[in-house]
């Protein structure tokens, strides 16, 4: 399987290539050729695999020409088993066809360590295997830090700088990233959003000169490697439910479209879904965009959700790609304009075809409490500002109430206290293993919202 840019211009390459380059030499990004197609009958035979050998049916097509089926076995193995419920990703009903799928049983209590916890695996094995060296730069919202951090801190051949908007995330969140310390891990606080970090990390791949000759590679979702991992769970939470023989639909709380987009790729590899809801916060430009073919960058507003405070979403451009027919100097063209603000709307047929795909719902901060604390009350079970957004999205925009609606719980609780609280709930203890995180020491660089000053802070470091 080969690998292309969405931008058009870049060679295509193979999964490892891609694995370590992230960000395409056109600016573009990298998605397969085509997709592997399962059948119906493929997907029912599924029913009974734990999520270890699931992941690796789904994945060995995307990387066997690279990486051999017995080296996958043994990466997705060794990943899913750090987690600490034995179903991995495990279903909680809520009401009659209300279901919250929990992403938040790896090791840093988010979905991002469904990725990240194998990205690190699959680095070290083409790195030690090409003998190379890598320096990850990333930006996170508050959750890819950690989980980033917590699957590479271990490589030998891996420097990783990890950029975060300073007082921006939750005190858990900081603490989760400047609390792995080790001579390989670098915080980096930046005085902005979690764009300008993000605009950081691409300007950096855009013109890695800064290296004097070494390599960058990718941890966000920038990285082909994350989004082929996160489609796993879509196809288990529907196999669960019956699918493929039922039909299932998913709410996604989503920021960069990264996890939604997963679900895309799942429902154009044969699994049967119904609905896909864009669940978003304050910072609704993918709401507006899907709801009113409205593209226009507001300013970022701090929420109580700040995984989701994002206004560029940078996975919308594969949906895009795909929307504007695999067109990368259509997309380039157009990419420019959404981004400079010159083009403010989709052609009509093209956002005409993503509203067949995707419904979508905004949800403010005090909707979000009034969720959290209606589920508390009436089942008992308390969601993260995240995943309660996405329980309000799920049940506004549900068009097919016969058919189970899923809401992907991206995040434990504990990570969001000042939302729980806020919400009249009793913020939750954290688990065993974070229980001394308030007195562990952290190493944190703060920096200004300068692309000079980080880079030659990263020299300096290196």
């Amino acid at each position: 399987m080969r690998y292309i840019s969405t931008r058009g211009q870049a060679p295509s390459l193979s999964f490892e290539d891609v694995l370590l380059t992230g960000l395409a030499s056109d600016g573009g990004l990298y998605v397969p050729e085509s997709l592997p197609q399962f059948s119906h009958q493929e997907i029912a035979s599924w029913s009974a695999l734990n999520y270890a050998d699931l992941a690796h049916k789904i994945l060995l097509p995307f990387v066997e020409e690279d990486i051999s089926s017995s080296e996958l076995k043994t990466m997705v193995d060794e990943t899913y088993a750090s987690f600490n419920h034995k179903a991995v990703a495990p279903l909680i009903q809520l009401d009659h066809n209300e279901w919250v799928l929990e992403l938040f049983h790896g090791p840093t209590l988010a979905f991002k360590d469904f990725a990240l916890q194998l990205l690190g695996r699959l680095m070290d094995h083409v790195l030690i295997k090409r003998d190379k060296h890598l320096v990850i730069m990333g930006a996170t919202s508050g959750d890819t830090g950690s989980a980033a951090i917590e699957g590479c801190r271990h490589s030998e051949r891996v420097q990783m700088f990890i950029l975060h908007p300073y007082e921006r995330v939750s005190e858990v969140q900081r603490r989760q990233m400047t609390t792995l310390i080790g001579d390989n891990i670098h915080n980096i606080a930046v005085r902005g959003n979690f764009d300008d970090c993000q605009q950081m990390v691409k300007q950096s791949f855009s013109d890695q000169s800064f290296l004097n000759g070494g390599q960058l590679g990718a941890v966000n979702s920038i990285n082909w490697a994350r989004i082929m991992a996160q489609i796993v769970y879509y196809f288990y939470a529907a196999v669960a439910l019956g699918g493929p023989h039922r039909e299932v639909s998913f709410s996604v709380p989503t920021g960069n479209f990264g996890d939604i987009y997963a679900g895309y790729l799942a429902k154009k590899m044969g699994l049967p879904i119904k609905q896909l809801v864009v669940a978003t916060n304050e910072n609704d430009i993918l709401h507006r965009c899907i709801s009113a073919n409205q593209y226009s960058k507001n300013s970022l507003v701090q929420t109580l959700s700040p995984s989701m405070d994002i206004m560029v979403s940078s996975n919308f451009e594969r949906l895009l790609f795909d929307l504007y027919d695999r067109d990368g100097s259509a997309l380039s063209e157009l990419v420019v304009g959404l981004n400079s603000g010159a083009v403010n709307s989709l052609e009509p047929k093209r956002w005409q075809q993503a509203c067949q795909l995707f419904s979508s719902h905004r949800v403010d901060d005090k909707k979000t409490c009034d969720v959290i604390s209606q589920v508390a009350l009436q089942h008992n079970y308390l969601l993260d500002p995240h995943t309660a957004i996405g329980v309000e999205a799920g049940r506004v925009c549900n068009r097919h109430l016969q058919v189970p609606m899923i809401t992907m719980a991206t995040a434990h609780a504990v990570k969001f206290p000042d939302a729980v609280i806020e919400a009249g709930q009793t913020a939750p203890e954290l688990p065993n293993h974070l229980t001394d995180l308030f007195e562990r020491p952290e190493r944190c660089q703060v920096l200004d919202n300068d692309l000079v000053k980080v880079q030659n802070y990263m020299i300096s470091q290196l």
